[in-house]
C-alpha cells in the first residue's frame, strides 16, 4: 500500500526552468477523486551541509543574507552539489569555499528532503573534524560572515530560534544526540 500513488496526473506543463530549479504545474486527480492542479520544484543539484568540529566541539557557522526570506540567516556552511557528482566531493569543496577549512575526516551524519510536500530537494549533510583551516574564497554572489563559535552556543540558536536554516537545525540537533551519545 506505501507505494501505490493514490494521484493521476492528468496532463504537466513546465513554467519555469533554469541552471537550478524546474517548476512544473500539473493538473491531476487528487486521492479523493476531485480534479485540481499541484505545482513542484525539481531541484538539479544536492543540497549538500557541513557541521564542521574541531577537537574541542567549536563549530564555524556562515552569515548571509537569504533573498528568498529577505532576512539575514545564521547556517552550517552549505551549498549545491552537482547529481552527478560524488556528494563528499561537493561537501569538500563547500566547506574550503565558505570558510576556508578542509577536513581530514568525514562523517554523513543525515539525509532528508528539505520540502517535500513541493520539491524533490534531497540533502546530505556531513560532520567534518580534523579541521585545517585556510582562505574562504565565496562564489561571487555570497557575501558571507564567517563565526567561530563553541558548538554549545549553535545548539542554543537552534532552540531560541536565531537558526531556522532546515539542514542548519537538523544537523545541530543530530550532532547534539551524536555526542551525547559519544558518536562523535
Amino acid at each position: 500500500m506505501e507505494d501505490i500513488n493514490p494521484w493521476k496526473t492528468l496532463e504537466s506543463e513546465i513554467k519555469y526552468d533554469n541552471n537550478w530549479i524546474r517548476l512544473t504545474e500539473h493538473q491531476v486527480i487528487n486521492p479523493s477523486g476531485g480534479k485540481g492542479i499541484y505545482g513542484t520544484v525539481h531541484f538539479k543539484n544536492l543540497a549538500i551541509g557541513i557541521l564542521p568540529l574541531d577537537e574541542n566541539y567549536n563549530t564555524w557557522l556562515v552569515g548571509q543574507y537569504r533573498y528568498a526570506l529577505n532576512a539575514y540567516s545564521w547556517e552550517i556552511p552549505e551549498g549545491g552539489g552537482p547529481l552527478n557528482e560524488v556528494p563528499l566531493e561537493s561537501a569538500r569543496r563547500e566547506l574550503l569555499e565558505e570558510t576556508g577549512m578542509s577536513a581530514k575526516n568525514w562523517k554523513e551524519i543525515q539525509r532528508m528532503h528539505l520540502s517535500n510536500s513541493v520539491s524533490d530537494e534531497l540533502s546530505i549533510i556531513y560532520v567534518a573534524t580534523g579541521l585545517i583551516e585556510g582562505i574562504a574564497m565565496p562564489e561571487e554572489t555570497e557575501e558571507l560572515v564567517v563565526k567561530k563559535l563553541p558548538f554549545e552556543e549553535a545548539y542554543n540558536m537552534v532552540l531560541n530560534g536565531q537558526i531556522t536554516d532546515s539542514m542548519s537545525v537538523a544537523a545541530i540537533l543530530k550532532a547534539r544526540l551524536m555526542i551525547l551519545n559519544s558518536e562523535l
